[in-house]
C-alpha cells in the first residue's frame, strides 16, 4: 500500500516524501482510514511501529481541511498528552515535519524549564498542543490555557502514564475538554486500569493491534550473561572494550545506578552519559543529542527517561538490570532493530533476577541463548545460574515476594 491509497492530501504526501517515508507501516495502514472517517481509536503497538505518524497525519489533514482562522485567533484544536519530555519533543518534531506545508502551528510544553516562553507561545495562538500532564495542569490552574475548543484528543503511552502515577492528572485534564471530540488512545500493553479508561473516554472505538511481541524480537540477536551483581560493571566495561559495539543504550533500574554506571564507564575510558528524571531538561537533551550525534558512545538510562528516545541505527541495547515487568524488556530491546534492521540485545542476569528472566522468556516464547564467552561467570555459590533449571512449583510465590519492592525502588 502507498500513501496515495490512504487518500492523503498532496501537501502531506510531499512532506512525507521529504521526510524519507516511502510506504505506510502496518499501524498507519490500519489507523489512518478510520481516523480520517472520524472514529475513535485504540491502538496497541510496541515501540518503533510508526504510531506517531499514525495519529499525527490524520489530525493534520483534518485540521488543514477545516476553516482556517487568523493567526492571532488560533485556538488549540488538538491535544496530545504524553508521559515524558523527550517523547513530547519527538512528537512535536513529527507534527512539524509532516505538517510543514500546511500552515498549522504546533507547540510542545513540559516541566523542568521556565514557563514564560511556553505561555508566550500559547498567547500568540497555536493549533496543536503536545504536553506532559504536570505542566499542562500547572498552566490550567493558573488559567493560562484554554482547552474548550479541542476536537482531537490523543493519549499516548497510556500504560507508562499509569506506571508513573499520572492517571488522576489525565482524568482531570479530560474533565476540561469538550464532550464532543475525537479520541485516540495508544498503549503498548492493556492492563485493566487502561481498559477502564478506554470505556470511560472513548465512544465505540476501532481497535487495532500490530507487531506481535514474537515478531518484534525476531530481528534482534539476544544474549544473556549470568553474572554476580557485583561483577556487572566489570562485565560491561569488558564487553565495550572487547566487542564491536559502536553505540549502546544501557538500561539501569534506578537513577542512582545510572549515574554510577556512567561514572564507572568514563573512569574506564568509555564515553558515556546518564539520563534520568532527576537531571534538568537541558542536561537530558544534551546527553541525548550527544548520543545521537555519536559524540557519546554509551547512554545509560532508566526506563522512564528512555521513553521518546528514537535512534534509527542503534546497534546495541544492554539490560544492565533486568526489568521487573516482562513487557518492558520488549520495549527496551525494540530501541534497536528498527525498521527491520538487525540489532543486538545483551542482558545481565544475577541470581535474584533469574525469575524475571523466566518471565521474559515466557512472554517472548523463546529461550534467550546464554553467552559462552563470559569472563565473569557466577560464583559456585549460585550453581543454578549455570544450569538454569526449570522452576519448581514454589517458584511463583518466590517471584511475587521479590517483586514487592519499596515504593520508588524502580525509577
Amino acid at each position: 500500500m502507498s500513501f496515495e491509497e490512504l487518500n492523503l492530501i498532496a501537501p502531506i504526501r510531499d512532506a512525507l516524501k521529504a521526510e524519507g517515508y516511502t510506504a505506510p507501516t502496518e499501524i498507519q495502514q490500519q489507523a489512518i482510514p478510520p481516523l480520517l472517517a472520524g472514529r475513535d481509536l485504540v491502538g496497541c503497538a510496541q515501540t518503533g511501529t510508526g504510531k506517531t505518524a499514525a495519529f499525527a497525519i490524520p489530525i493534520l489533514q483534518k485540521l488543514a481541511l477545516e476553516k482556517k482562522e487568523p493567526k492571532s485567533q488560533r485556538r488549540i484544536r488538538a491535544l496530545i498528552l504524553t508521559p515524558t519530555r523527550e517523547l513530547a519533543v519527538q512528537i512535536g518534531d513529527s507534527f512539524s515535519g509532516y505538517g510543514k506545508n500546511l500552515g498549522l502551528k504546533n507547540f510542545v510544553i513540559y516541566g523542568g524549564v521556565g514557563q514564560k516562553p511556553q505561555t508566550d507561545a500559547l498567547k500568540s495562538g497555536i493549533d496543536i498542543l503536545v504536553a506532559t500532564p504536570g505542566r499542562l495542569i500547572d498552566l490550567m490552574n493558573q488559567k493560562l490555557i484554554n482547552l474548550h475548543h479541542v476536537s482531537f484528543f490523543v493519549l499516548d503511552e497510556a500504560d507508562r502514564m499509569l506506571d508513573m502515577g499520572m492517571v488522576n492528572d489525565v482524568k482531570k485534564i479530560i474533565s476540561h475538554l469538550p464532550s464532543i471530540r475525537q479520541n485516540l488512545l495508544f498503549s503498548a500493553t492493556m492492563p485493566a486500569e487502561i481498559m477502564k479508561l478506554i470505556d470511560t473516554i472513548l465512544q465505540d472505538p476501532v481497535k487495532i493491534a500490530v507487531t506481535p511481541i514474537s515478531s518484534t524480537v525476531e530481528v534482534i540477536d539476544q544474549t544473556v550473561y549470568y553474572v554476580d551483581k557485583k561483577e556487572k560493571r566489570k562485565l560491561l566495561i569488558h564487553l565495550l572494550k572487547e566487542k564491536d559495539i559502536p553505540s549502546a543504550l544501557v538500561f539501569s533500574r534506578t537513577k542512582h545506578g545510572a549515574d554510577r554506571i556512567a561514572k564507572d564507564l568514563v573512569k574506564a575510558g568509555v564515553q558515556a552519559q546518564a539520563i534520568h528524571g532527576d537531571k534538568s531538561q537541558g542536561a537530558r537533551q544534551l546527553a541525548l543529542n550527544n548520543f545521537k550525534g555519536r559524540k557519546t558512545r554509551v547512554l545509560v538510562a532508566t526506563d522512564i527517561a528512555a521513553r521518546g528516545i528514537d535512534i534509527m541505527e542503534l546497534s546495541h541495547v544492554v539490560n544492565f538490570d533486568l526489568p521487573n515487568v516482562p513487557e518492558t524488556y520488549v520495549h527496551r530491546i525494540g530501541r534497536t532493530g528498527r525498521a527491520g534492521l538487525g540489532g543486538t540485545a545483551i542482558s545481565f542476569c544475577d541470581v535474584e533476577e533469574k525469575p524475571l528472566l523466566k518471565d521474559i522468556e515466557k512472554l517472548i516464547r523463546i529461550s534467550i541463548p546464554v553467552a559462552e564467552d563470559n569472563p565473569y561467570p557466577p560464583t559456585l555459590s549460585e550453581p543454578e545460574l549455570v544450569s538454569a533449571p526449570v522452576q519448581d512449583k514454589a517458584e511463583p510465590q518466590k517471584r511475587n515476594r521479590r517483586r514487592r519492592r519499596p515504593s520508588g525502588s524502580y525509577r
